[in-house]
């Protein structure tokens, strides 16, 4: 980095889904550039429609990244928080353990690394990041 920039932290809002849109993939490319260039990651929040990189069920086609194991290694590579709205996470399907006792459902999708948050994280994040950044459709 140049003597004269100054390290940023950012909170990345990720609100289109994967495979549908180019948000997942272009907040993933960015983070890699951002941490490489060092500046941190804050945390990742996943909103509306980007809930589903959260899905441990979905299986991408091959010739496909599959975003959310990259989201994955990235987070444990770099101790990024990867904190998924409850609400938006429950409208679309995708509980943890507790969520799933909860609603008396008999399985959870909800990948490895991710957690079950309010809003309340994603404005913490945004009062305390020097940025925050919202990838969309």
């Amino acid at each position: 980095m140049a003597a004269n920039i100054q390290p940023k932290s950012f909170v990345l809002n990720i609100c289109g889904a994967p495979y549908a849109s180019s948000a997942p993939l272009s907040a993933l490319r960015f983070a890699k550039a951002a941490l490489a260039a060092g500046h941190t990651i804050q945390r990742v929040f996943l909103s509306q429609e980007g809930v589903t990189l959260a899905n441990n069920l979905s299986c991408p086609l091959q010739d496909e990244t599959n975003l959310t194991k990259a989201w994955q290694a990235l987070a444990k590579a770099h101790q990024l928080e990867l904190t998924v709205c409850v609400a938006a996470a429950l409208k679309h399907g995708i509980v943890d353990a507790k969520e799933a006792a909860r609603y008396g459902l008999e399985h959870h999708n909800l990948a490895e690394g991710f957690v079950l948050t309010g809003l309340g994280q994603l404005v913490d994040g945004m009062a305390n990041a020097d940025r925050t950044l919202t990838f969309s459709r």
